[in-house]
């Protein structure tokens, strides 16, 4: 099942494995989608207020089987990253990934989600509308869901704005991934005043996947091309791919109590 077991294919420092992670040309959610689901029909808005363009998913097969896939949403250049809010939703996001996945939990189809977002829009305007309760709400939601739910962490997966749909049965991340409660520059703000020094924060947090294996807290490491993911994508889409079959023909041996309890217990564990 596990396509890199936290083995490291060459010396990275945190420092640059965040740099690769945040490098605008790494696969993006639509990739993902494009590359290894067929059949996908987009599912748009919140039917509350508006259609958060951050997040990003619908209905699709993964190997033939009916899924609900969403995530993160980031552009490649500075107009495409306006108008998908720099892959930071807003309230309307997380109510809209909440509808995806409620929906999947009707109608028993497993949740995959893809993780890669500085955190969650953190505006005047988001507060207003929410953005506390939202997030609050999906992670109460997803603790309770009786269909598999797997968490891909593609690049950077930061705060509660990475959680917020990332409460899963397994947690994959690809091997220049990060997952943290903040960002580096922001944990050197607040510990010691002084964002320079966010490569030493790096280090000190924890944050890359192969630290997160060893803590049990990502269950697999997917292997990247030499450089990145971006380097040679679809040698990564064949490792995902095989990775998340894996994962999924596991699960699904699970009945929905056994899949409820199993994500359960991954978060007392971690």
């Amino acid at each position: 099942m596990v396509e890199n077991q936290g083995k490291e294919t060459r010396t990275c420092t945190a420092a640059e494995r965040v740099r690769i992670a945040r490098n605008p040309e790494r696969p993006h959610i639509t990739d993902f989608i494009e590359h290894l689901f067929t059949d996908f029909f987009e599912q748009k808005g919140d039917h509350l207020y508006e259609d958060d363009l951050s997040i990003y998913g619908g209905i699709a097969r993964f190997r033939g089987v009916p899924v609900t896939v969403l995530g993160h949403r980031k552009g490649r250049t500075t107009e495409e990253n306006v108008r998908f809010n720099f892959g930071m939703p807003r309230p309307e996001g997380y109510r809209k990934a909440l509808r995806m996945m409620e929906e999947a939990e009707k109608f028993d189809r497993p949740i995959i989600t893809f993780i890669d977002t500085p955190g969650a829009y953190p505006g005047k305007e988001a507060e207003e509308h929410g953005q506390g309760e939202a997030i609050a709400r999906n992670l109460a939601a997803m603790s309770k869901y009786t269909v598999p739910v797997i968490s891909v962490v593609t690049g950077e997966g930061n705060s509660g704005g990475a959680l917020a749909i990332g409460v899963a049965n397994r947690i994959l991340m690809l091997e220049n991934a990060v997952y943290s409660v903040l960002s580096p520059e922001g944990f050197a703000s607040i510990l010691w005043k002084d964002p320079s020094r966010h490569e030493e924060a790096a280090e000190v947090m924890k944050l890359t996947a192969q630290d997160l294996f060893h803590a049990g807290v990502a269950d697999v490491v997917v292997s990247e091309p030499a450089g990145g993911a971006h380097k040679a994508p679809e040698a990564l889409y064949r490792n995902l791919d095989k990775a998340l079959s894996d994962c999924l023909t596991e699960l699904r041996k699970l009945s929905p109590e056994e899949l409820r309890k199993d994500r359960m217990e991954k978060y007392r564990r971690i």
